[in-house]
This record gives C-alpha cells, sequence and structure tokens, in this order.
C-alpha cells in the first residue's frame, strides 16, 4: 500500500509541476518566440523558457523528398541519417559517447518536405551540444562502411514491412494518389534505387541542399537571445550559404473516376485505404477542414465513420480518415480495417458518411464538440519545451505567424456549420476517388471498379 501511495504522490507532483509550467508556455498574451535571422542566414526563432536548465534545440533543412531527383528516391532519408554516423574529427561511436556523457540528446532524420535535428542539453552543456550540432551538419564524412550499413538496413526493413497489410495498402495508395511525385514514393522505388546508390550522390545531395538558407533553427529553453545569437553565429559561421532551385514540380495523376487496386493476401481482415489529393497546410480552409474531418474521421469514437461503421453496425475493427497537410497538398484518406466479406458494405457506408456531409449541415452539437476538442488539446501540443520547438519550426515553414496559439484557437472557433458543407463540397471527391483494398480478393469479392 506504502508503494502505491507514494507513486500516487509523484503522479500528483508531476501534473502540479507540469500546470505550474504550462501557462508561461502558452501564455495567450505573447508572441510563441521571437524570429532572428543570423549572419549566415539561417532564421533562429527563440523561446525563453527558464523554469528548468535545459535547452531544446529544433532544425528544419529544406532537404527532405520533395528536394531529391525524381530518379533518386530515398536518397534524402540515407543522406540525413548518415549525418551523426561520422564527420571529419569524430566517428559515430564518439559523437554517441560525447553526446551521452553531458546526458543529451542528437539526432537527425529525413522527411517528405524538410529533413530535421534535434538536440537537447542541460543549459551547463550548451556549447558542447552545438560543438556536436554544428558539426553532424557542416563536416558530416558520408563513411562507405556507413552508407554500406545504412543501405543494407534499410533495404531490410523495407522486406520487413511487406508483411504489413495496412503498409502495403498506404504504399500502394500513396503511389495511386502521387505516381511520380515525391509523396507517392514507395519503398518498391527506394528498394530498386538504393543497390545503385553510391558516396559519390550522397554528398552531391548534401552539398546542394544543406546550407544555412535552407535551415530554420528553433531554440527553447533556459537561454538568452543575448546568450543564444553570438553562440549560433561562432558555431555556424563557416556554414556558407548556397542558392540551389528545388527540382521542378511533378504533375499528379489524373483521377477522373473511381480508381480501384485489389491486391491478395491471405489474410483475415481487409485492409482498405481510400481518398485522393488533399490540401497544403498554407490553404486559409485548414482550419474548416480540420474540424470537418473530426466530424467525418478523424475524432475516433466521437466521429461519425466510426459510430455508423464500428459502433452500431459493428462492420470494422478501426475506420479514420485523416488530411495529411504539407507544404504542398498531402491526402485525404480513410483508413478501414474490417473482415474480408464485409469489404463491400463498409466501402458503401464510407461513400454514403462522404454524401451526407457534403448534402446536409452538421449539428451544432457536432461542431461545437469538435471545437471543443481542437482548442481544448490544443495547449497539449505545447506543453514540453520540445514540442514548443517542433510548433515553431512549422511556423516558419508554413508561415503561420508567431502568434500563431491564439490565431489558431480564434479560427476554429469561427468556423460554421455552412463552412463545413462548404468545404466538404470542395474537398471530398467521392466520385473521383482511389480504393485499395488488400485482402483475401475471394472472399472478400469486391464489387468496386467503377463509380457505385
Amino acid at each position: 500500500m506504502y508503494i502505491y501511495r507514494r507513486i500516487y504522490t509523484t503522479v500528483i507532483l508531476m501534473i502540479l509541476l507540469m500546470l505550474a509550467v504550462l501557462p508561461a508556455a502558452v501564455s495567450a498574451a505573447e508572441p510563441l518566440g521571437k524570429r532572428i535571422l543570423l549572419e549566415n542566414g539561417m532564421v533562429l526563432l527563440l523561446s525563453e523558457k527558464h523554469e528548468i536548465p535545459v535547452v531544446n534545440v529544433s532544425m528544419a533543412i529544406r532537404a527532405g523528398s520533395t528536394a531529391a531527383p525524381a530518379d533518386k528516391p530515398g536518397l534524402p532519408s540515407i543522406t540525413a541519417s548518415l549525418l551523426t554516423q561520422g564527420t571529419a574529427k569524430r566517428s559515430a561511436s564518439q559523437i554517441n559517447r560525447e553526446i551521452d556523457f553531458i546526458g543529451g540528446s542528437l539526432s537527425t532524420s529525413g522527411g517528405s518536405d524538410y529533413a530535421s535535428a534535434s538536440l537537447r542539453v542541460l543549459k551547463k552543456d550548451l556549447r558542447t551540444g552545438l560543438d556536436l550540432l554544428s558539426d553532424v551538419l557542416m563536416n558530416p564524412a558520408f563513411n562507405q562502411r556507413e552508407i554500406d550499413r545504412k543501405v543494407k538496413e534499410t533495404l531490410a526493413e523495407i522486406q520487413r514491412q511487406k508483411e504489413e497489410p495496412n503498409i502495403v495498402a498506404g504504399q500502394a495508395f500513396a503511389k495511386m494518389v502521387f505516381g511520380a511525385h515525391a509523396y507517392g514514393m514507395t519503398n518498391d522505388d527506394v528498394a530498386a534505387y538504393l543497390p545503385k546508390l553510391t558516396r559519390q550522390d550522397v554528398a552531391d545531395f548534401y552539398a546542394s541542399r544543406y546550407s544555412p538558407n535552407n535551415a530554420i533553427i528553433a531554440v527553447v529553453g533556459d537561454v538568452s537571445e543575448r546568450e543564444i545569437v553570438p553562440l549560433l553565429n561562432e558555431y555556424f559561421k563557416s556554414w556558407q550559404k548556397k542558392e540551389q532551385p528545388l527540382p521542378a514540380p511533378v504533375a499528379l495523376p489524373v483521377i477522373d473516376k473511381i480508381e480501384v487496386k485489389k491486391i491478395d493476401k491471405s489474410i483475415t481482415q481487409a485492409n482498405i485505404v481510400m481518398g485522393h489529393v488533399g490540401i497544403s497546410r498554407e490553404n486559409p480552409d485548414y482550419y474548416a477542414v480540420m474540424i470537418m474531418n473530426y466530424i467525418l474521421g478523424g475524432g475516433g469514437f466521437s466521429s461519425r465513420l466510426m459510430d455508423n461503421i464500428r459502433d452500431n453496425r459493428g462492420l470494422a475493427y478501426s475506420v479514420n480518415s485523416s488530411f495529411s497537410a504539407q507544404k504542398e497538398p498531402g491526402s485525404f484518406s480513410i483508413s478501414i480495417q474490417t473482415k474480408n466479406d464485409t469489404a463491400n458494405e463498409v466501402i458503401d457506408e464510407t461513400f454514403k458518411e462522404i454524401r451526407k456531409i457534403q448534402d446536409q449541415l452538421v449539428s451544432e452539437k457536432e461542431l461545437a464538440d469538435a471545437q471543443a476538442y481542437l482548442t481544448g488539446s490544443f495547449p497539449l501540443k505545447m506543453d514540453t519545451s520540445a514540442k514548443i520547438a517542433g510548433i515553431l519550426t512549422s511556423i516558419e515553414i508554413y508561415n503561420l505567424g508567431l502568434d500563431y496559439p491564439q490565431t489558431y484557437q480564434r479560427l476554429i472557433k469561427a468556423v460554421t456549420r455552412e463552412d463545413i458543407q462548404r468545404i466538404a463540397k470542395k474537398y471530398l471527391h467521392p466520385d473521383r476517388m482511389v480504393i485499395v483494398v488488400v485482402a483475401n480478393q475471394e472472399k472478400a469479392k469486391l464489387k468496386y471498379g467503377t463509380s457505385p
């Protein structure tokens, strides 16, 4: 009993500490941070949080999949992952030992639009952390042995994912919706290219995209502008600007009807993904789309799709909808898991719910509940310094403004029932949609292939 009482007391103390820090993180009276242009052209977003002696750094570099040559899928991700695997003066093991010795963390990764880097250190170890961060970003060695190891690991992971029906369905969906665009890059595309990847490919991509004028650095924690600006100018002073245009945009496939892809697997439940191109994050209708999607299928057990298909009819193990809003228009998708022999019925009901939200105004309660959830849960996205750093980079990437926390709340609350119906008609296209079904096709007996 004593142990449980101690655990309970500890949890309460943690909650009180979080609540004590939270108001400073989400103050409605002040902007989230300050924007500063550094000497080398890198954008700094600074948010001072002096409650605890920790500094979080989040970086975004315009070196994601959309910045790569179309014939070299996977190159940006491999390049980003290699940054911490050795530099001109440190081996991968040395980098790991140095960051571990100070109890910090350092990582890099690739993404669709941007590569990222993150650092977390105690205030007293900030110089050491910035020395490591600047070294991996500015002086990567791209050792051939490390390249070979990363390629081998990636190919093994791709092979493993072929056994995951939901991943197979998602990959096929992306290819049908985006075609040769970077957002449509699949595991098969990557696996076909990686055996041909050379060290020169990696070095050339790095040289073309990694530069301070392509980078955003968000710093959140126990540090002032007077302290951090000179440090960043010092550690990144030799990082030179480069003017390199992005590759020309790739045209997306034209989807003018319902297009179906059936993938046969000996499994007990069908994995279905259906949808089409959605919106970009900078679309002014984004906030109304968020609410519409919450009501349709993004709100978990509060959504219409879940209520109808799972709760009332017992047809699905899971069902949800989402808009992947990125720098360029991402996808709108509905993902469903159901029995093979109920795949047709589930798709029928999904179409009914899409048309219903287009044809009828949502109820006042549905709108109010969605607004309450989206505004009420928003502070939890900023309840740590690391999360604030991530939001700050997004603010810069998508031109959201440093008053974004206040703007977000206002724009969500301004959405009306009529707005929901308008954007449902504008951005949902049940007659021009991709449907991917990974299932035991003999049992599924899919009827789709033409417009319902």
